[in-house]
């Protein structure tokens, strides 16, 4: 072999090696590309990932943000609900025991022991309880006594209002119906110191066939009970008229007894017989304090403002005096 041709020989070899070499780096600068492409997918894929889970974060959160905005309307609207202040009394005293005994005695002697209650479907709304006496002195004539006590008791309700306004309105009535009763002469107002809330008397002459009567009417409003005294008496078959003075005075006794015996059936200190009035703390701080709401929906047990009038204690009176 000549010497030209094996240096051609060794030219191709160098040159097959120069391509195996360029091939082998190309190769391993592909796999190196890979590694590479793949390295920078995996950290791709876990933003990707990191994205797609904050992405349900923010679902979740606003779910829960509009739930709890959803709940905070509820509460919202249940707070603007409208309230009623509750009433201060629950209950009613037993009408006829409301008066004492001995005064009584004092009022109606003939018929201290013969209290009339009045008819109720729920006594713990309205009661009352009547007194007559017929003193019979002979040739002089007689002395005639008429006693009645009635209580309405009103019940706080969304509709109506609280227990104590509407008392503060049936009062006023009350009094009204006292000072414009049909056929009443020498009519005569005051206010009554130291019982209840307020109080007013009332007194009229009020001419019948059977003689001349001396009405006395006491209207009072203790929280949200009103009470209604009304008293009244005559000189029958030519006896001398009883002293309105007189039976203003026991009126205004007996009222005050009353008021204490409303107390003291709601737990206030006192009892029916003893004069407390004008002296215990209101019970309607401490009532206020009650959710409204509480309102234990009792408007069903309402009393409605329609408790007897006192024009309707001189018929009454006239009544007994003939029998």
């Amino acid at each position: 072999m000549s010497e030209g041709t094996m240096q051609r020989r060794a030219q191709r070899d160098g040159q097959f090696d120069q391509r195996e070499q360029r091939a082998e780096r190309v190769n391993r600068a592909g796999g190196l590309n890979r590694l590479l492409a793949a390295a920078v997918a995996v950290p791709v894929m876990l933003v990707a990932a990191g994205c797609s889970s904050d992405s349900g974060s923010g679902d979740d959160a606003k779910d829960a943000a509009a739930s709890t905005g959803a709940g905070s309307g509820t509460d919202s609207a249940a707070s603007a609900a409208p309230t009623v202040q509750a009433a201060a009394y629950k209950t009613l005293p037993e009408a006829c025991a409301v008066v004492s005994k001995k005064t009584l005695t004092e009022l109606v002697p003939k018929g201290a022991a013969k209290g009339k209650e009045g008819t109720s479907s729920d006594t713990a709304a309205r009661a009352s309880c009547s007194w007559s006496s017929l003193a019979n002195n002979g040739v002089k004539g007689s002395q005639f006594r008429w006693l009645n006590v009635s209580l309405l008791r009103f019940e706080s309700d969304t509709a109506t209002g609280d227990g104590e306004s509407q008392a503060k309105t049936y009062y006023a009535k009350q009094v009204k119906d006292a000072q414009a009763v049909s056929g009443a002469k020498n009519v005569k107002s005051a206010p009554v110191a130291a019982t209840g809330d307020e109080a007013t008397s009332v007194r009229y002459d009020l001419k019948k066939s059977e003689g001349a009567f001396k009405q006395q009417t006491v209207v009072v409003r203790v929280e949200n009970v009103v009470l209604t005294l009304d008293y009244n008496g005559a000189g029958l078959a030519g006896d001398k008229a009883p002293s309105a003075e007189t039976l203003t005075k026991s009126a205004e006794k007996a009222s005050k007894e009353a008021v204490a015996a409303v107390r003291s059936a709601n737990g206030e200190g006192g009892s029916g017989g003893s004069d407390t009035s004008g002296t215990s703390p209101s019970p309607s701080e401490s009532a206020s304090s009650t959710p409204k709401a509480t309102p234990s929906k009792s408007s069903s047990a309402t009393p409605k403002a329609t408790a007897s009038k006192a024009a309707a204690a001189a018929p009454k009176a006239s009544a007994s005096a003939k029998s």
